[in-house]
């Protein structure tokens, strides 16, 4: 598997992802990315790394694992 080194999810990423997903997911990313006015591939890295750690809204911030080397979202102390 080829390992990204960018910050962020490309274009071609993005489009491959929203043809692997369910049609009715697809449809709540696109009418979401048009509501904010941001390209798919910003709003789809904003739901993963917003899922991985609440207070990320892009890659370059997310923080998944915390100080106890757990992952955040399963952290009993959060």
């Amino acid at each position: 598997m080829q390992q990204l080194t960018a910050p962020h999810l490309s274009n071609t990423a993005a489009q491959a992802l929203l043809n692997a997903i369910p049609e009715k997911i697809k449809l709540g990313l696109v009418a979401y990315a048009a509501e904010l006015e941001y390209p798919i591939e910003a709003v789809i890295e904003m739901a993963i790394a917003g899922f991985l750690d609440e207070d990320a809204i892009s890659f370059i911030d997310c923080q998944p694992i915390s100080n106890n080397g757990k992952l955040k979202m399963l952290d009993s102390d959060r």
